[in-house]
């Protein structure tokens, strides 16, 4: 990840001593393993909160990109959401996990579990598109050929919709495909 991502929500990398002040203010009497727990908890709650935050209905479902790291290596996959609404996105059973929208507004995970890395890339269906050509996405998508413009032709990115709600702006998704 770079400066250049927002991020939405990250239990990567906590450190207590950015949170100590505040929960010893609350709970003076927990020791240090006490302090961690609480810090996890406080900090899941904030998903809590993200996912009101988020609660966008899109037009059509969201397509989950996956490019899975697993003891064996990697492989590419993907998953549809088909609530269409964008704070379904944000859950994970891995150990650790950053949502975030990158510089081209493409909401994105990062999920890190015992056998390595996940890398998510969420989009949504475009209006009209047909299922044959969301088959034949999906098709590439699985043997690993699927480009960057096979992607946005037919789906759009979620990031302006999120940076309506925390004020971040994005340049148009069409010059992406002039750099």
């Amino acid at each position: 990840m770079t400066a250049e991502n927002h991020v939405i929500w990250s239990n990567y990398n906590l450190d207590l001593d950015d949170w100590r002040d505040n929960l010893l203010e609350e709970y003076p009497d927990k020791s240090e393993d006490e302090l961690y727990a609480l810090m996890y908890e406080h900090n899941d709650l904030r998903l809590d909160d993200e996912r009101v935050n988020l609660n966008i209905q899109m037009p059509e479902t969201i397509l989950l990109i996956a490019d899975i790291g697993r003891w064996n290596g990697r492989f590419p996959g993907y998953q549809e959401i088909k609530s269409g609404n964008i704070r379904d996105c944000l859950y994970t059973n891995m150990d650790y996990a950053t949502f975030y929208v990158d510089k081209l507004g493409d909401l994105r995970c990062e999920a890190i579990h015992h056998d390595g890395t996940n890398h998510y890339l969420y989009r949504v269906y475009k209006r009209g598109v047909t299922e044959s050509q969301i088959e034949r996405l999906q098709e590439k998508i699985l043997e690993g050929t699927a480009t960057r413009r096979d992607i946005t032709q037919i789906t759009n990115r979620l990031g302006d919709a999120i940076g309506k709600v925390y004020g971040w702006r994005f340049p148009r998704e069409h010059q992406e495909h002039e750099r």
